[in-house]
């Protein structure tokens, strides 16, 4: 498979590393100082673009990438309110990939969170709160995952209306973002009582387990058309 790579910073090299070992060839590498190469003819060779780059680029990398006829898998977050574009361009007939996060580990942890709401709805002496922390170098907050995360705890449970950074009252779950170091991520959900304390966490410990996982939603999505999330890829995710 030829892959066009949309972003060459540390995400980039790290889904370059897996991608060749994987068998696939890297046919094109954009990153800030070369846009012209959307039009290139190695651009065009590809059969799918893999894109980390920052919630203010992002849509119109899709957007060049699709005018080249080229299936797009994308992590980057904080974009999401021009999604509607997205979706109309895969109605047209381009093909998108999007995941907030698309380590299995992160996966599995999504399933569980959704699980363990629904059961924590009954018991209204807990109080649910969501914390994420990641590297400095990371743009938008809270995370793609931690929104994720977020919001499947509210359509869990019943008691609450909405999440927010600035929580102030009971119906709302407060999401704590933090940036410090180098962290790749870390992403914890904490429900507290009287009694005990009960906690479900996330630890990434290297950039790998998303890099994997990109490359692998580009091997599924290079055949298919149209908008792919990993519940099309993992099944049990649905």
């Amino acid at each position: 498979m030829k892959i066009a790579l949309i972003g060459y910073g540390k995400m980039g090299h790290a889904i370059e590393e897996i991608a060749m070992t994987r068998g696939h060839e890297i046919v094109c590498r954009i990153d800030a100082d070369n846009q012209a190469d959307f039009t290139s003819d190695a651009f065009l060779s590809a059969d799918v673009a893999i894109e980390f780059t920052t919630p203010a680029t992002a849509v119109e990398n899709y957007k060049r990438a699709f005018a080249a006829g080229v299936p797009v898998v994308s992590g980057t977050t904080g974009w999401l309110e021009r999604m509607p574009e997205i979706e109309e361009a895969c109605r047209q007939g381009a093909t998108f990939f999007y995941a907030s996060n698309f380590s299995l580990g992160v996966n599995i942890f999504f399933a569980m969170n959704r699980w363990l709401s629904q059961v924590m709805n009954a018991f209204d002496n807990y109080h649910v709160s969501l914390e994420e922390i990641h590297h400095i170098h990371k743009l938008d907050h809270p995370s793609g995952t931690a929104i994720t995360l977020a919001n499947d705890i509210v359509t869990g449970m019943e008691r609450l209306s909405q999440w927010s950074e600035s929580a102030t009252t009971n119906d709302v779950l407060p999401v704590t973002a933090v940036r410090q170091g180098e962290v790749p991520g870390t992403h914890v959900v904490r429900y507290d009582s009287d009694v005990d304390t009960i906690t479900i966490e996330h630890r990434a410990k290297s950039r790998r387990g998303f890099a994997l996982g990109a490359v692998i939603a580009a091997e599924f999505a290079v055949d298919r058309k149209g908008f792919l999330t990993m519940s099309d890829m993992l099944p049990f995710l649905k």
